[in-house]
């Protein structure tokens, strides 16, 4: 364990990435770069640390927001729901915290949007508190390191994997540990063809040995992918464009789009066209088709309809919202519609 400790360690000041949030202990900080890191890459993911920091300096600015405003903020990365937690999460600690982030691993894991790794990553960056982290990169390097065939997506695979980090975790530097182990995972001990022949811990490493690396770490089951079939109704006129917000609890929730047509199957196109025109009395004037949008559980294949009519049933429905074009950033919409307007 102590040669593990020296040698990661080692490797981590030597590699490390230049991040912000590696340079600071404030938690709201930390927790910031925590949120906005959950299924978002290191690259992506640092523009919209640095956006919070400026637009929402403390916990009372974010927690003060409007949701439509941090929404947009958040636009273009994905998993909405991150956000609405970030706020209401804000909101909960200047209400019962008092605007001071909580500073214990119990309470960081009570509050929403907050999981085991979060609260744990929290807890030691911001406090020093001895708590291994556990994500995707640990599992990936106890996994080799053990040559560990357990499934991490099993119970007890979770239960190993979190006695195993603890069991190894530097307690006298818990910060800095984790940091390494998690940086080695995210640079050297990669998924696809991890740098094994530099790796400092190729000597000890088993799965090395056995010739497993690439069937580590293991997992029981697959994702099931649901597919949708979305066909948005682009009205624009020469100033003013459609749109309205989604209020179902769903993919976007809060999040303002063009009106929907959702399908349960794929439909030749020409049939999907004569239904739009025959129940808008539009004519469509341009189409743009097999825009594919994958989501963790859900593969959207969508196509945008445009017309410069605005039908009637539109106009007095006041679901929707006949805005200025030049007024549609002040909304949050979600990516794929954002990515059609650019290319468009």
């Amino acid at each position: 364990m102590n040669d593990f400790n020296l040698l990661i360690i080692n490797w981590y000041r030597q590699n490390k990435r230049n991040l912000p949030w590696r340079l600071t202990k404030d938690p709201y900080k930390i927790w910031l770069s925590e949120i906005i890191l959950q299924q978002t890459k290191v690259d992506q993911g640092l523009n919209y640390y640095v956006k919070f920091c400026n637009n929402y300096p403390t916990i009372q600015d974010l927690a003060n927001a409007e949701e439509q405003q941090v929404l947009t903020d958040w636009q273009g990365l994905g998993y909405y729901s991150r956000a609405r937690n970030l706020h209401t999460t804000a909101k909960t600690i200047l209400n019962t915290y008092n605007g001071t982030f909580p500073n214990t691993y119990d309470n960081i894991l009570k509050l929403k949007g907050v999981g085991s790794y979060t609260a744990a990553a929290i807890s030691s960056f911001a406090f020093d508190l001895p708590h291994a982290v556990v994500d995707g990169n640990v599992y990936r390097v106890l996994s080799r390191l053990y040559d560990l065939d357990t499934p991490i997506d099993s119970s007890e695979g979770i239960k190993q994997f979190n006695y195993l980090a603890n069991e190894l975790l530097n307690k006298k530097h818990p910060a800095e540990h984790n940091q390494a182990i998690m940086e080695f995972g995210a640079l050297q001990c990669t998924p696809t063809n991890p740098n094994c022949t530099s790796c400092p811990l190729a000597q000890t490493c088993l799965a090395q040995k056995k010739g497993t690396i690439s069937q580590r770490p293991v997992k029981k089951s697959k994702t099931k992918v649901r597919n949708r079939y979305l066909h948005f109704l682009h009205i624009e006129t020469e100033d003013q464009i459609i749109i309205t917000q989604r209020t179902e609890k769903d993919i976007w929730q809060n999040m303002f789009q063009f009106p929907l047509i959702e399908k349960t199957s794929l439909e030749e196109l020409s049939l999907v066209q004569a239904e739009i025109e025959r129940t808008y009395n539009i004519k469509i004037s341009d189409v743009k088709s097999n825009i594919k949008h994958i989501l963790s559980h859900q593969h959207l294949y969508t196509t945008f309809w445009k017309t410069n009519t605005i039908p009637e049933k539109i106009r007095s429905d006041k679901a929707y919202f006949i805005i200025p074009k030049e007024a549609l950033t002040s909304y949050p919409i979600p990516r794929v519609i954002d990515r059609y307007l650019e290319e468009n």
